[in-house]
């Protein structure tokens, strides 16, 4: 919930609305500070490329590495690219930006048919009526020929630190090591920290990249609403890597 007010935007009407608080008060300054912060917010949000090159260090911190001849023994993909909601209201199966993680697994998959495919993913909507990634996905790898004894789904979790937590259990109860860890490349550093604070030793293989790795800082004017998007994720993840290294859940502040 605290997300929720601190991203961009939402930064952006709170201090909109207490500069307005801050005129009906006569609070003058307070309300001329607070409406230029908010300007300032929004403009480099919208209409900067400061989001692409926060993002731009997170993605490049793990490369895909040389795989062994024989294959992972198995794949383990965290959800995210699931719209659960909109499958539940319309059936089929629909991905968004995070969806990549899917598609290159299944790459994985069909390339790898020794290899065992874990998917991680509950329900992490607030109201939790929805099926999670790893009960819809089981259709999705199924239609693309994945034999369901392949599978292993993981139900139950909600966040990036209860993915690793339940995955060490399914890892533990089936055995299986020598995994590769599939996700968004600018997701890769949290969760390759919780994964190493749990004594899980995976190999990452990131994927859905959203930045060319050789922006710079300047104004872009083109696409706001996009813009807008990748800022609020790169300060989500930064935002996150400080609170899991900041609560012992990870041993280093930017894993790499």
């Amino acid at each position: 919930m605290a997300w929720l007010a601190a991203q961009p935007l939402s930064l952006s009407f709170v201090l909109l609305a207490g500069g307005m608080i801050f005129g009906a008060l006569k609070w003058r300054r307070l309300r001329s500070l607070a409406l230029l912060c908010a300007a300032l917010l929004l403009f480099v949000t919208l209409f900067t490329s400061t989001g692409t090159v926060l993002l731009q260090p997170l993605e490049d911190r793990f490369e895909r590495t040389s795989l062994p001849a024989s294959g992972p023994g198995c794949i383990i993909v965290l959800g995210g690219g699931i719209e659960a909601e909109v499958i539940a209201a319309r059936g089929g199966f629909e991905i968004n930006q995070a969806g990549d993680r899917f598609i290159e697994t299944l790459r994985l998959a069909r390339l790898f048919p020794q290899a065992r495919i874990l998917i991680s993913g509950g329900d992490g909507s607030f109201s939790g009526t929805y099926a999670g990634d790893a009960a819809v996905s089981r259709d999705f790898f199924e239609t693309f020929g994945i034999p369901p004894e392949r599978l292993l789904l993981e139900t139950q979790s909600r966040t990036t630190f209860e993915n690793v937590s339940k995955t060490s259990e399914v890892l533990t109860t089936n055995n299986l090591s020598g995994c590769l860890l599939v996700t968004s490349a600018f997701h890769m550093p949290r969760a390759m920290g919780l994964f190493r604070r749990a004594g899980i030793d995976v190999q990452p293989w990131p994927t859905d990249y959203r930045t060319t790795g050789v922006a710079g800082l300047a104004f872009d004017f083109t696409q706001p609403s996009t813009n807008a998007q990748i800022m609020t994720t790169a300060l989500r993840e930064w935002t996150g890597l400080l609170a899991y290294y900041v609560t012992g859940r990870t041993d280093a502040l930017f894993p790499g």
